[in-house]
């Protein structure tokens, strides 16, 4: 499994999670997600360099925008490893279930 570190580093902030939830439809601007927010252009660039660093949206340079687009994909690692713990939690309501069952008869 690759390291969800980054992921998680850039979900963490509700601004990001905000910013991702944006880009689902559409490709924006620094400038376009800027709009939706209270905070300096600066910030929402920042917060675009970690989603990017997180590999949560590529940047591509239109002349002289810098166009963000969502990368669904980068959430791969950290759908691995939710399962990992839906497995875990599947096995011990099995087992609890079973116990349940048991004590009945």
């Amino acid at each position: 499994m690759d390291n969800p570190q980054p992921v998680f580093r850039a979900l963490a902030d509700t601004t990001r999670r905000d910013i991702l939830v944006m880009l689902r439809g559409r490709e924006m601007t620094i400038a376009e997600v800027a709009e939706n927010f209270d905070i300096t252009r600066a910030a929402i660039k920042k917060h675009l360099t970690v989603l990017s660093d997180g590999g949560l949206i590529t940047v591509e340079a239109r002349g002289r925008e810098r166009l963000n687009r969502l990368n669904a994909e980068a959430m791969a690692p950290v759908q691995d490893w939710l399962r990992f713990f839906d497995a875990f939690w599947d096995d011990r309501l099995a087992a609890l279930k079973t116990a349940i069952e048991k004590d009945k008869t």
